[in-house]
């Protein structure tokens, strides 16, 4: 059995310094990253900054009876370079502040800061800096993250016209369903410590809810269409609550096609298995972290086609408001029935 390592036998700096050793700086606009008070970005001329910050916390985000530490880093990275994403920038450095009890070893926060790197591996992102501090309870991540985007062509959520499609990337409803997978089986080992969670038929779903992925790959690639979203926004707290965030702040209302949502085989297996609707976990469930945004009519040709791109309804006057078209044609007002906060 391996030895580890009391916090205190490091101390702040030296577990800094540690950490240090396994950063890698990949970004040109980085000219100075962990090691002084603060970071030094030389964004170039001509371009905008986004920056975005989100907090994560044990046992309201997420749970460590089932979430490795390794993912929760990812997970912690991967959220903030989705709100990147849905601002059409490239996200280039981010800093990581933590707050840690004394019931964590220092090779336990090795293996939290090992996601992380994974994560920025993944996306190109330099990790230049941040805090760690005490905490009287459970674990704190703090992660601030910095993108860049061609002067003018950030894409906020105000843009949407009536008549613009809405699309989404990706499918639904997977990240609810594999939390539920995963209260069950911690309830089943609550009750039962030698029971053995059985989660190979629900690795899709699992997956979803502990390490999702941010859609750079879609911004890219819309780049490539020559196509830039009218509004955007990325989907944490559920499809019908950001829809009706891109409606208020558009000034618009939108048409949203049952028929044309998009969920995952594995992910309707396991709605009928816990008896839930699988219209509700695509519309309520949260965290999926997939792209919702409109375009221009004009850009229909371009996606109706495209295999991780879905054109689910559209916008339409805000007079009309937005509503859930039934497969019957009925009109059912949306509802942000998602996770909320508070």
């Amino acid at each position: 059995m391996s030895s580890v390592t009391p916090l205190n036998a490091l101390g702040e700096f030296g577990l800094i310094n540690r950490l240090q050793q396994t950063i890698t700086l990949r970004q040109p606009s980085t000219t100075l990253g962990i090691g002084d008070d603060a970071a030094i970005l030389s964004p170039a001329a001509g371009q905008d900054t986004v920056i975005s910050t989100d907090l994560l916390v044990e046992g309201v985000h997420f749970d460590l009876t089932f979430c490795p530490l390794k993912h929760v880093g990812y997970k912690a990275v991967a959220v903030n370079v989705s709100d990147v994403a849905a601002m059409n920038a490239t996200p280039t450095q981010l800093v990581v502040g933590i707050a840690v009890g004394a019931r964590y070893s220092v090779e336990a926060i090795e293996e939290l800061y090992e996601g992380m790197r994974l994560a920025c591996e993944a996306y190109s992102v330099d990790l230049v800096g941040g805090d760690t501090t005490a905490s009287r309870g459970g674990l704190t991540i703090s992660v601030t993250v910095l993108g860049q985007v061609a002067q003018g062509q950030a894409v906020r959520r105000s843009g949407a016209q009536s008549n613009d499609l809405l699309c989404v990337t990706g499918d639904l409803g997977g990240a609810l369903l594999g939390l539920q997978v995963l209260e069950r089986e911690k309830q089943a080992w609550q009750a039962d410590p030698e029971f053995q969670p059985e989660l190979e038929k629900y690795r899709y779903v699992v997956q979803r809810q502990l390490r999702p992925e941010a859609r750079m790959d879609i911004i890219y690639e819309l780049r490539e269409l020559g196509i830039t979203p009218t509004s955007m926004i990325d989907i944490s707290d559920g499809l019908a609550s950001e829809t009706l965030h891109l409606c208020q702040a558009s000034g618009v209302g939108a048409r949203i096609f049952t028929e044309n949502l998009p969920i995952a085989n594995p992910t309707l297996e396991v709605a009928e298995e816990f008896n839930l609707d699988p219209i509700m976990c695509m519309l309520n469930g949260g965290e999926d972290y997939e792209l919702l945004f409109t375009v221009p009519l004009a850009n229909h040709d371009k996606l109706k086609n495209h295999p991780d791109i879905t054109i689910i309804g559209h916008m339409v006057p805000q007079s009309e408001g937005a509503n859930l078209i039934t497969k019957a044609g009925q009109a059912v007002p949306l509802q942000a029935q998602g996770f909320k906060h508070f």
